[in-house]
């Protein structure tokens, strides 16, 4: 997914965020935050995510992947550059990963 293309990158409504393939809740609307990146940013997942962490070498560079921790499914990379007031992880997340419900 390129950057600032996806619906959920200025989604800022109440609700939470499930994991497109198997509907696992990965964050909710007050994980989220603007970090300019142009995907969909949180600091924090979902206690029921257990979102797993791979070692990404691809495109000449080193990354950490993020994975749906119920189906494997990739949802984007983890970052050590976030809110320093939320353990300072900034989850990069790809619109196409996931699928937003309103709160009620």
């Amino acid at each position: 997914e390129r950057p600032f293309t996806g619906v959920l990158n200025k989604e800022y409504r109440p609700g939470d965020y499930y994991c497109i393939v198997c509907d696992t809740k990965l964050f909710t609307d007050q994980m989220k935050f603007d970090s300019g990146c142009g995907w969909p940013a949180f600091h924090t997942e979902h206690y029921d995510a257990a979102i797993s962490r791979i070692i990404d070498t691809s495109h000449g560079m080193t990354r950490v992947e993020v994975r749906c921790g119920t189906c494997d499914a990739h949802l984007g990379h983890v970052f050590n550059d976030g809110p320093r007031k939320h353990g300072g992880e900034r989850y990069c997340i790809n619109s196409a990963a996931m699928r937003f419900e309103v709160k009620q």
